[in-house]
Parts: C-alpha cells; structure tokens; sequence
C-alpha cells in the first residue's frame, strides 16, 4: 500500500503518483531510465560514468549527456507537487542519488517485509509478511524498460532480493497452509527465470502441498522438456527429488521454525562491458562446451575449457562476457578468482579457496588450514551443484588443479598465457588477434559509427598498426573518444610516425608497451604523474581517496585523474564496494609500466613519499575503524608511522559503516602490509597488522590475520622495534591459541610459553597495560593447566596493573578470567567476580565483551541453584550474539544452555546441543566442540546407550588433547570409563579411569581423584 505523497513502482512497469492519484511518467525512454536507476540504487550515490552504462547502455555517451539528462529528471519531479520539503529531488553526493524514502516506493516496503520476515518467528508470520511484500510486485523489474542495462550488478542484486524472497515464501507457505497461493507467486517468477532450477523445483514443491500433483507433474515435464531442448541437460537431482515426491503424493519437507538461512548463491564475476566486440566463434565454442552441449571428456569428468593466449588479446573480456551470457544455466552460482599469473607472487590456490568458501557459506574459522582439506570440503560444497567457476590469469597446471570441482555438475572456464596442455581432458582455446574486420567493429561501437562515416579503410589502416592487439586497438580509440576534433585520418597519422614500436606489436609484451606509451603520453602532466603513481600501489583495488592521498590532493582532483585514464583505459573499474565508493583497478602490466615510468622520471624520495602518504591513509582509517568494531577488549597501541587524513566528513562518510569499510578495503590492507614489509617500514607495518585484529576477528579472517602478523613480527625483530614486537605478539597469541592451528603441541601448552614472553616484552617497555594483557592470557594457560592459586595470583596482579594505569578494558577482562578460575568448582565466587565484570564492561561500552560476560552470568547464575534467573540470561546473551552477528558467542551461548537443559532434564537438550556441534564444528571452535561432545556424551549414557555415549566422548577426549585442558580432559576421561564399564568394556573402563585419576592428582583435584580411584576399586578383580 502506497503512503500519501509522491510514490514510485518499479516491480512491473515503472509508474508515478502523487496527490493519491497516477502521474504519467516521463515520457522521454532516457528519463524513465535514469528514474528506474535511481529508485534502484534507493538512495546510494550513482557517479556519472555508472549512470552513463545503465542508462546510456554504451560509452558514447558525454558526462554532458548524463547531466542535462539528470537536470531534464529534476525539472519533471519539480512538477510533482508544491510541498518542497516532501518532493522527492536528485542531489549530487558523489554522484548522482534520489531521496525517496523507503515507505514510498514498493521496492522499498518489498525488501523491508522481505527483511522482516526473514527475522520473525514461525511460518505464519513469515508467509503474511512475504505475501504482502510480493503484493507490491506486478510483473518483471521495471517491464517494458528499454534504456536499463539489466546485466549490470544494481539491476541483478534487485532481481536476486526478489528470487531469495520467492525461495523464502515458497519455504513458509505449506506450514501456513497457503502453498495454493505461493505457488501462483512463485509460477510467476520461474516463468520469467526458465532455466532457474531452484524456483522451478520450489514450484513442484508448493504445487504437490496444495494437492495440485497433476499441475506439478505437468511443471516437471514442461520444465524437463525446455532444459532438454535449449542445453540438452536434464534436470538438476533436486529438481527430479521434488518431481519424484509429486509423483509420489508425498508433501515436500518442512524446514523447522529454526532452521537456518539457505546457503548463499555466489555471483562473484566481474561486470561485463557494454562495448564487446567480435569473437563470435569463441563465444559460441565456449557457451557449447561450458553448458554441455559438448561431450565431456569422460563419464563424471568436470567440463574444463582454457582460454590461452598472450597478454592484450582480451581473454579475461572473453571469459567474463561468456560467463555471463551462461549464468542462468548455473542457478548453483558463478565464483571468480583472479590468480595473478602474470605477477611476480601468484595467488595462492588454498588462499582462493579460503574465499570461494567463504563465497560458499563458510564462516572463516570453517575453512579448514591446510590445502587438502580446502580442497576436499571445496568439492564437496560443490557437489551436486551447477555452479560456473572462473579461473583467470592462471599461472600453471600446478596452481590450478587444487581449483577444480570433483563432480560434472559445474563447470569451469579458465583463462592464461600458457597452454596448460598437461591439464587432463580440458579444451583448450587459443586465442588470437582480431580479425581486421572485429578490430574496426571494435573501433566503431566504441567512437561511434557517425564519427568513423566513410574513414572505413582509415579504421582498418589504425587496426593494422595497432596490430589488431584488442587492448591497443581500445587504446587508440580511447584516444578519439577523448579528443572530439581529432579525424581517424589524424590519429593513423599519428600512428604512423610510430612505426618502429607499432612494429613490435606482434612480439607479445612489447607490444601493449608500446600502445600504453602512446596512450601515456596524451596525457595531461598532472594525470600521467597520477598514473605513474598508482603504479606503486600493491593493493589489487583502491578507491578514489587512495589516489588523493598518493597525490597528497583532494579526492575530487583524484577522481578527475581517474576519470581521464578510465577514458585512456589505463584504470578499470571494479564495482562500487560496501561504503558505496568506486573502486578501480590496473592491469597488471599497465602497473609494471606505471612503475617503470615512476622510477624513470619521479626521484626516489618523491616515489618513497607518495606511497608513505597512500599506506598512511589506510593506517589512519583503519585505526580509528577499528575503535568502532566491538572485537577484543584490548588496549589500542599504535606507533608513529606517518598518517595522511582525509577531511573529517569525508572519513565519517567512509566509516559509517566501519565493518563495511573493512570489507571493502581488506584486499588493499593485506596488501599494504605486506609492502610495508618488503619497504622496510617497520612501524607502518606493524600498526597496521596490529588495526585489523578486531576485524579479522569478528569477521573470522584467521588466516590473514596470522599470516599478516607473523610478517609484521619477523620484520620487527629484525628491526629491533620491540614495541611492534610486543603488539603483534599479543594478536598473534590470540589468533593462534583460540582457532587451533596445526602446531607443536597443545594449544594451551603454547600460550604459556608465548604469554610468558609477551609478559617480558612489555616489562621491558614499561607498558602496563600491555603487561595485565600478558597476564591475562597467563591467567588462561595456568587455569588449564590446573594450577588454580597461581592462576588466581596473576589475575589479581593483572587487576591491579589495569587499575593504576586507568585501563578499564584489562580490568573488565581481569575480573573476567578470575571467574573463569573459579569456574564450575566455585559458581559464587565466580559470580562476584563477573558482576563487577559486567560494571566495567559496560563502560568501556564493548558490545561483544559484554554479551561475553552476560553469558558466563548466566552459567554462574545456573550453576549457583538460579536457574531461572541463568536461563534468561542466557537467553539474553544468545540474542546479543545473533544481533552482532558472532558465531563463535552464539555457540558458546547454546553449549551452556544445552548443559542447563541437559542437568534439569528438559527436552531441548539434544536439540540446543545438535546446533552447537554443528556450529562448532563449521567454525573449528575446538574448546566448544569437545564440551559439547562431552555432554552429549553423558546425556547418552543417563539414557542408557552406551555405544554413543562412547562413540562422543572419545572424540570429545581427542579435542581436549589437542586444546590441552587437564581439568575438562580429566573429567571427560572419567565419564568415558563410565561409559566403557557400561558397554562391558573394562579394560578401556579401567584404562580411562587410571589416566582421570593421574591427571585429577596432577591438578590437586582431590574430589576427583578419589572418584576415580573408587570406581577402580569397586571394579578391582
């Protein structure tokens, strides 16, 4: 329902109203484009050139053009209404944005019932809020819309809400018992989506609950028959399960009220650009192998084709154009990687597999260390699934083969310099030049056939000496792009001049060498300085600011340098990142070139300046980014790198969304860090690595947080900067303590020794803050190792560095652990010491730290005989972790539920417990994984099934080792002799028992050692 006031549809065809009637909308195609892009962004800022590919649908278009058209859109909202301040209005932030609140649009009130629903309790609820969202919808995003390029990512993300929405409704309809009304819904959107085996599948699904099995049947043939006849591919096997249950009579299963979200469908290409040229018979080779309209080379063999060819000849253009075109034949997803091999330092395949699963829906600490294992859980997220994956700039056979999915249901597209021919059963394309005749086509669509008229045989003449090169044949038209009284006949004149470095066109590199240098040296001085700068940059993307801070100049003078060689094509645009800035990139051997004129004509202190200035932006944004994420309750330490500041409203800007900003920038900062190694600048470094431990924590990035930090520390203590040394220790401990890497020993056993080392480092700077976080961390590894009094001397030591030095975070985390030291022995110790926990915490205003300590509360609390009053804090915590989005608090939340349930006997118990392994279990929560494994073990056992109980506690036993815990492991030990006993086991009985006793001793558990010894003695021959 629309609210009074002006209001705007785009979910069918675009329409206006105001004054509670209709307004026709402009009648102008370019006008409703730019209205339909605008609502679509809802409220995000669209720079110029964005609009001019949404609207304009190619690259003739002036920046001009885009603005007399958004002043053209301004004077037809003026005409809307009187009332200024409610009349929506076009404003220029960035670029350009439209202020129509949400209520006011049905895009808007769609995605905020879809959003709701999402998060509301029970089918019921769900289904009325997505009924009344798909109500707003009355045909295809904005129908009938010709000026609106639908390939773009604004346009597909829309269109990918309103698919997650249909999946979601047709998930809650059978329970809310309106599968009859979903269906038409649902029927509606897989009309329009035909190859979309998701939606078809969820059809068949809604059509057998609401007893219409005929109409489904009917769905499962009309769908079988059209995949058949346009890819020659049956139905996916979940499509053929749902036919199979139609046939059947049998209702499709029902997700329970809890269950969690579906996994994510990845779309991580690149955008295609609008201007593709040519290579008819490449397109049409790959669509054929890479849908399968080509025999495999086996049966169950994964379809592999290669693109090879040098550099400059267009084949990641290729690659992503044709993925594309055949994205709908992969309704499983499309996952990209660029692997660098025309680099000195190629990616590594376990690090793409780290984000392809993360793209997958792994949380980072589920993504398993080492290599095999990435690779082994990669295949098996894919298995089943038609997902197209795209390898490119591939370096070897060796890099690649780790990236292949296991099954024939995906498909992968792979593009490099090399042949690859020792890759089993791939077809390999070679890639060559245009054809004269694509090559002027090119030069054509991208100046436009009116300005080419009858210099035919001029076009073809500047292919020729461009050496029909597609990336020198885009630079020189480029060139007349830019420069509107220049004729062909001037630019081959040009040309021609240059004949002996055009010559060398055919010798590969060379070649793009010489087409760059002669679009460099059109340039204005200023913007090939930018440029030649920008080449410095390791990051593998930046935004505009970052080219402001190589310059030390404004952002909008950088923009405007960017703007000029996005034209030359020297820069190229990514995408708009999560804080809704562009981002852009160089080609690898622009860069090399970039940095081969830099060293040539900018001195070496110069060069050295600009890059301190770019890799200080980022330290200053990421330091005060990092105040504003709620990770670890550390004391900030920095050191005294340079920093270059942006204005304060341009960082507030960045950084509303710190998180977002860390995700977008993440890439870059690995990548500074990194150079800042290479360069020797040893502060910079470290205080970097050092600002991004709250990000990589919340958002499970383990292992580029060690692998950042242990850089950082080899670089510091060979520089002697023992300050730097300290920090990244510090962040080092906690990520390699708590996410349990491969290495020498149990986990714990190694922060003894490292926090002993960290407690050094900061004696020796006098730091006393540094040195009750030492503590802390000591205060961990003697509670595990049992040794209660010295744990509890450090502790009160720690408390009382923080409190002299005004620290409240060590003093919230000082009072923290001493519960954790009291424990479970000692529940009402334990709560004194985390209620005035829970008093500091609260003002240092750490939202993560204080869902931690509601959630020890809330077991102290339970433990102490309150159980009612620890369950609702429990519950509390439970709900504070999901709110932040923590996984890893959430587990722990649930693990002290499930033990709350388990001892009263309630039914949830195994349930709560069944989520908390398999939250443990895809984070690699190692501590929560083996208590959990305990309980169920013992839950087992009090139910009399001996065989699972020890099937679980045996594995819990196997964790504790690796965590290195005496005490839980001395307790577990002795639960599994229970268990052993009562299978008839008694020698394994006796066995776990003699080594509970010994470990009971070794902790001066006196309690527990006599249990144990009793059971030895009651089942003593």
């Amino acid at each position: 329902m629309e609210v009074a006031g002006v209001g705007f549809r785009v979910l069918g065809r675009l329409a206006v109203s105001a004054g509670g009637g209709p307004v026709a909308p402009p009648r102008s195609p370019v006008l409703q484009g730019l209205l339909g892009a605008l609502l679509l962004a809802r409220g995000e800022p669209l720079p110029t050139i964005r609009l001019a590919e949404l609207v304009w649908l190619d690259r003739e278009t002036s920046r001009e053009s885009v603005h007399v058209g958004v002043s053209r859109l301004r004077k037809w909202l003026a005409r809307l209404g009187d009332d200024e301040a409610g009349r929506p209005a076009v404003r220029y932030e960035d670029g350009y944005l439209l202020d129509v609140p949400a209520e006011r649009s049905d895009l808007g009130r769609f995605l905020a019932r879809a959003a709701e629903a999402r998060a509301a309790d029970g089918p019921e609820r769900r289904h009325r809020l997505l009924a009344a969202a798909f109500a707003e919808r009355t045909g295809p995003l904005l129908a009938g819309l010709p000026r609106i390029e639908r390939t773009d990512p604004l346009v597909r993300g829309v269109e990918d809400a309103i698919r997650q929405a249909a999946l979601d409704l047709a998930a809650a309809a059978p329970a809310a018992g309106a599968a009859g009304e979903a269906a038409a819904v649902v029927r509606a959107l897989a009309d329009e989506h035909p190859f979309d085996e998701e939606l078809h599948a969820a059809l068949i699904d809604l059509l057998s609950a609401a007893e219409r099995r005929a109409e489904a049947v009917q769905a499962y043939r009309r769908f079988a028959e059209h995949l058949a006849a346009e890819l020659d591919v049956e139905p996916s096997e979940e499509v053929q399960r749902a036919h199979r249950r139609a046939l059947a009579g049998d209702r499709p299963p029902e997700a329970p009220a809890d269950a969690p979200p579906p996994e994510p469908v990845p779309a991580q290409l690149p955008p295609d650009i609008p201007d593709f040229t040519g290579r008819d018979a490449e397109v049409a080779a790959l669509t054929a192998i890479l849908r399968g309209d080509r025999a495999v080379p086996g049966p169950g063999a994964v379809t592999v084709a290669t693109v090879a060819g040098m550099g400059g000849l267009g084949k990641t253009t290729l690659a992503v154009h044709v993925a594309h075109a055949i994205a709908d034949a992969f309704p499983g997803g499309q996952l990209y990687a660029d692997l660098r091999g025309d680099s000195a330092a190629p990616a590594d395949p376990a690090a793409v597999l780290g984000g392809f699963l993360r793209a997958l829906g792994m949380s980072g600490t589920g993504v398993p260390p080492s290599l095999d294992e990435r690779v082994a859980l990669y295949r098996s997220r894919l298995a089943g699934r038609r997902t197209l994956v795209v390898l490119d700039n591939v370096a070897s056979e060796e890099q690649v083969r780790p990236l292949l999915p296991g099954t024939p249901a995906a498909a992968v597209l792979i593009t490099s310099r090399n042949r690859l021919v020792g890759l089993e059963g791939a077809h390999l394309l070679n890639l060559d030049v245009l054809p004269s005749a694509q090559a002027v086509e090119m030069i054509t669509r991208i100046v436009g056939a009116r300005r080419v008229g009858n210099e035919t045989a001029v076009a073809a003449e500047i292919a020729r000496l461009c050496g029909h090169v597609p990336l020198a044949v885009r630079i020189a038209a480029a060139r007349l792009l830019g420069r509107g009284h220049w004729s062909l006949s001037h630019l081959a004149g040009v040309l021609r001049e240059e004949r002996s470095r055009l010559d060398e066109l055919v010798a590969g590199d060379l070649a793009v060498r010489s087409n760059v240098e002669m679009s460099y040296r059109q340039l204005p001085p200023r913007t090939r300085r930018a440029f030649r700068l920008i080449g410095l940059l390791d990051a593998p993307d930046f935004a505009a600011w970052a080219v402001a801070a190589l310059l030390d100049a404004p952002v909008p003078d950088a923009q405007r340098h960017l703007e000029a060689l996005i034209d030359a094509h020297l820069v190229g645009i990514v995408g708009a990142d999560g804080t809704g800035q562009l981002r852009y990139r160089v080609h690898d051997l622009l860069r090399l070139y970039a940095r081969e004129r830099c060293e040539s004509e900018d001195p070496p202190d110069e060069r050295a300046a600009a890059l301190g200035r770019a890799l200080g932006g980022w330290l200053a944004l990421a330091e005060e980014a990092a105040e504003r994420v709620p990770g670890p309750c550390y004391a900030a330490m920095h050191g005294a790198a340079p920093r270059w500041r942006l204005p304060a409203r341009a960082v507030a800007a960045l950084l509303a969304d710190p998180t977002g900003w860390f995700a977008a920038e993440h890439a870059a900062l690995v990548a500074g860090v990194g150079q800042a190694c290479d360069l020797g600048l040893t502060e910079l470094a470290w205080d970097l690595a050092a600002s991004m431990e709250r990000y990589c924590d919340v958002r499970g990035m383990y292992d580029d947080w060690r692998q950042m930090h242990e850089r950082a520390l080899d670089l510091c203590r060979r520089a002697g900067d023992r300050r730097g040394e300290a920090v990244l220790l510090r962040g080092l401990i906690e990520v390699t303590t708590w996410t349990s890497p491969a290495g020498p020993g149990p986990a714990m056993t190694r922060l003894r020794g490292m926090g002993a080392e960290l407690l050094d480092l900061f004696t020796e700077l006098d730091d006393p803050r540094g040195m009750a976080d030492a503590l802390v961390m000591m205060v961990w590894a003697r509670t595990a190792d049992g040794d209660k009094s010295a744990a509890l001397a450090l502790a009160e030591r720690a408390l009382d560095l923080a409190q002299a030095a005004g620290y409240l975070g060590g003093q919230a985390r000082a009072h923290h652990v001493m519960a954790v030291v009291h424990g479970e022995a000692d529940p009402h110790s334990a709560l004194g010491c985390l209620e005035r926990a829970l008093v500091v915490a609260k003002e240092v205003d750490n939202p993560r730290f204080i869902a931690t300590i509601v959630q020890f509360l809330g077991a102290a609390r339970a433990l102490s005989g309150d159980l009612a009053g620890g369950k609702r804090l429990l519950d509390d915590s439970l709900a504070m972790a999901r709110e932040l989005g923590d996984r890893y608090l959430e587990t722990f939340s649930l693990l002290f539920l499930s033990k709350l349930f388990a001892a009263t006997g309630d039914e949830r118990a195994r349930p709560t417990l069944r989520r908390t392994l398999a939250f443990s279990r895809a984070g690699n929560f190692g501590h929560h994984l083996a208590d959990a494994l305990c309980v169920l073990g013992e839950l087992n056992l009090a139910e009399g099934d001996a065989r699972a109980a020890i099937d679980c506690l045996e594995q819990s036993v196997e964790v504790w080792r690796t965590r290195g815990w005496i005490p839980y492991l001395a307790r577990t030990l002795r639960s599994l002799g229970d268990a052993r006993a009562a299978a008839g086991d008694r020698p394994g009985a006796r066995a776990a028992w003699e080594e509970a006793r010994d470990l009971f001793a070794q902790v001066s558990d006196e309690a527990g050692r006599s249990s144990a010894e009793e059971r030895l003695s009651r089942d003593a021959p």
